[in-house]
């Protein structure tokens, strides 16, 4: 439920009290950037909108506080950051609003490349969607002969620790959208990336699949909080 703070009606100036704080910050990231603005700074600039009448630098702090980091916070299950004390919907929408531009954008960077080519721009979009999910996702990068973009699909989202993977459904989906290879990418929201010796056998077993159709699998990463791993750069696959 909202709380009354996210309810203030269109037109109304922010409070004297707080204005002076606002524009100090606004002009810091105006002529620094963002990079001169610790985590808490930047998520107070993205409070202001929704807590117009409010000093929202404690809210801020708390939830660097409860999630570790900017990131970890703008991509925070709602669930979670309605568990926040004076966070309502409104604010909740625009922090939301801030991990969905920041996923496309890095998807919209990711389309315009020739991916092998790219590959940093490939964990990076990978590291933007999910490494901060509190759920395992399965996604697929789907790939045309020039190695260019043609889907980027969730297939399967699991419990905490586990996605089932089903390999002749992974093909199936490449056949009917005629890639000719795939990236597989999953999440660990533990934190940790290191790959788990079922991921290495599902990976496996997909490249087994894949072959004799004529699709290959250039790699699976794995994404986690404190970084990531390629199983093709571990030499597993």
């Amino acid at each position: 439920m909202s709380s009354s703070s996210d309810n203030v009606l269109p037109g109304l100036s922010e409070a004297p009290h707080y204005h002076g704080h606002r524009e100090r910050l606004r002009d810091r990231f105006r002529t620094a950037g963002a990079d001169a603005l610790s985590d808490y700074e930047l998520l107070e600039l993205v409070l202001f909108r929704a807590l117009p009448r409010r000093d929202v630098k404690p809210l801020a702090k708390a939830l660097i506080q409860a999630f570790g980091s900017f990131a970890e916070t703008v991509h925070a299950p709602d669930a979670r950051l309605r568990e926040i004390g004076g966070l309502g919907e409104a604010a909740i929408t625009e922090i939301k609003l801030i991990a969905a531009a920041s996923n496309r954008v890095a998807k919209g960077q990711l389309k315009q490349r020739t991916v092998l080519s790219s590959w940093g721009t490939v964990i990076d979009y990978c590291r933007t969607a999910m490494a901060f999910a509190d759920k395992e996702q399965f996604r697929i990068l789907f790939l045309d002969k020039r190695n260019q973009l043609i889907a980027d699909e969730v297939q399967q989202i699991g419990t905490v620790d586990h996605t089932p993977v089903y390999p002749r459904e992974v093909v199936k989906r490449a056949l009917e959208l005629s890639a000719t290879a795939i990236i597989m990418v999953h999440n660990h929201p533990s934190g940790d990336p290191t790959p788990s010796q079922a991921d290495i056998q599902m990976t496996k077993a997909v490249i087994e699949v894949s072959k004799p159709l004529g699709i290959a699998v250039h790699d699976h990463i794995i994404v986690g909080k404190h970084g990531h791993v390629s199983l093709k750069g571990m030499k597993v696959i």
